[in-house]
Order: structure tokens, then sequence, then C-alpha cells
């Protein structure tokens, strides 16, 4: 029986199953809602019997296994420990169920890490030695590629970019005011959005919508909506100091950018990349080109997948072979 990689994304809205022969193409794909708020006994048992479904359509059998989850994990035991996207996910032996389930090794990466080796692998990454990855939605981490390697760090969380205080206050990023993923990411656009709206001031078309998105920021400040403008330029001016300490201490060939932050446009990106010249050393800078990821939205599939290619070797995630 031919045997196959077996990837698996999961994420606070939706979960992927995914099953690829030769990654980065899909051979078969099922997606669900992943409901955290139902607790994980659920969604895991749709994973198995989602896989399950598929390897008997195909009549295949499971080489490796590999899940993309946000952190915190332990990833070396394979256990999802309550991300903020996935709360009711505390301590979830994963790994150990998949690996029973269909008799192969299971490994766990968070999905920042998976991204930038996709990236890396088969994306805007293709060609670099130092590359950083910055997972741009609803929150904010990186993934960073040192000599062509992913740098995991102590214990597996080297990375975790959004967790940096930029401000005493501020917007409020994994239980921190002020933080980079509270300035920067989709969720902190519409914290600085809820606080701007909250004061009396200019009209906008944003006044009087309830809940306001990142997505209806952007496409406000597209519209030419003034407040909108305004809090894209706060927040791409802090990514801006982001990218500008990422490219000083790491100095990368190359940053890649998730889609939140090209998806708001010049009104972000104008002011982000403002900052990053004026703070980043001039030599650093030079050596750095800024770009948008290339996988798009199958970049969750392809990081499964290369989680679960990770396993061959040295059983590390590995840039390629």
């Amino acid at each position: 029986m031919e045997k196959v990689y077996l990837g698996v994304d999961v994420g606070g809205t939706k979960t992927a199953v995914i099953l690829s022969a030769r990654p980065p193409e899909a051979l078969a794909r099922i997606e669900f809602a992943t409901l955290p708020d139902q607790g994980p006994e659920r969604a895991l048992q749709l994973i198995v019997d989602s896989a399950r479904s598929l390897l008997a359509q195909h009549g295949l059998g499971v080489k490796a296994v590999g899940v993309s989850c946000g952190s915190p994990l332990d990833r070396v035991k394979g256990i999802i420990q309550a991300p903020p996207n996935l709360a009711t996910w505390l301590d979830v032996p994963i790994r150990s169920l998949l690996e029973e389930a269909f008799d192969a090794p299971c490994q766990v990466e968070n999905d920042a890490n998976a991204g930038a080796v996709a990236e890396h692998r088969y994306g805007a990454g293709v060609g670099t030695d130092h590359m950083v990855f910055l997972t741009l939605g609803t929150g904010l981490g990186a993934g960073i590629i040192a000599n062509g390697c992913l740098y995991l760090g102590a214990n597996g969380d080297a990375g975790e970019i959004g967790h940096v205080r930029l401000s005493p206050t501020g917007p409020v990023g994994y239980h921190k005011a002020g933080s980079i993923e509270g300035w920067s990411s989709g969720g902190g656009i519409a914290q600085l959005a809820a606080r701007v709206l909250a004061r009396p001031g200019r009209s906008s078309r944003l006044r009087g919508v309830e809940n306001v998105t990142a997505r209806e920021v952007g496409l406000a400040a597209q519209a030419g909506d003034a407040v909108a403008r305004s809090i894209l330029r706060r927040s791409g001016e802090r990514l801006g100091q982001t990218m500008a300490m990422l490219i000083d201490v790491l100095n990368p060939q190359r940053i890649v950018l998730g889609g939140l932050a090209w998806r708001m446009g010049e009104p972000f990106m104008a002011p982000m990349r403002r900052v990053m010249e004026r703070e980043a050393l001039p030599q650093t800078l030079r050596a750095c080109e800024v770009v948008p990821a290339a996988l798009g939205e199958k970049i969750g599939d392809v990081a499964a997948m290369c989680v679960a290619m990770g396993l061959e070797g040295k059983g590390q995630l590995l840039p390629g072979k």
C-alpha cells in the first residue's frame, strides 16, 4: 500500500485535513469548522474520521503526520496548551492520539514556524538562507530561518515577536498591553479602532458600526476615510518599529509578510516602510527585502505538510532536502 503524508492544520475558525504524496500539492482535502467553544473532543474525532475517509477513498496508508497549530504548545511531547484561539484545548495530547490512530510518527509545530518553512521551501523565501516570516492575521508571530534551517531556540519558542512590548499602554495582544501583537495584528487594529471610535471626533463611516473589524478599517481607509487611515497609520508605524528591530537583530535577506499587511494597502504599508527605513541600520536595511507571502490561502495546508515531511532524517523541521 502506498503511504502518503497526512497534514492537519488546526485553527480557531477552521481545521483542514490534507493528504499529499508530493508536497506542496494536495491529493485530497477536507475542511470543517473547529468550533472551539465545544471543546476539543468533537474536532479531534472529525480529524481522525476525515483522514480515515480520505485514506479509504484513495486506498492509501500514512507515512507521517504533521500538525500545525497556534502556540503555546509542547512540540516535543506534541501537546496543544490552550492557545488564544483554542482556549478550551487545554493540554490536548494530539501527537499521541494521532500516532495511535494511524500507526505513524506525528510531529506538532506552531503555525508561525511551520509557515516559515512552507514559505522557505515553496514560496516567497525560496533561495534565501536568512529569512523571517511574520504571521500577520488575527494575531502576530514569527518564524525564523537562519543559515537555511528553522531556528527554534532553547525550547522551541523562538520567534514570539508579537509578545514584545512596544509601549507601556495600548491595545492588548496575548494578555500584554502595548505589545507588538496588540498594535499591529488584525485583532489589535480592531481594538485600536474601538478606542478611537469611542472618543468624539471626526465623522467616519466606521462610527455606528458594531464590533469594527480590521477588514472594515482597511476598506474604509482605501475609500479615503480619514479616521480609518489614522488608525492604520498608527498601527503601520508600530509594525515599522518591529521590522527595524528584526532587520537589525537578525540581519535577514528577506522578511515575508502575511496577507493582512498587504490587504490593508498603502495607508498601512507606507507608514510601516517610513519608520522601518528611518530606524533600521542602513547596511542591514539594504541587505533585506520585504515581500508578501506567496502561498496565499494554501499556506496552512502546505505548512502542515511541511511538518509531516520534517519527520524524516533527524526528526526536526528542515527547510529542504
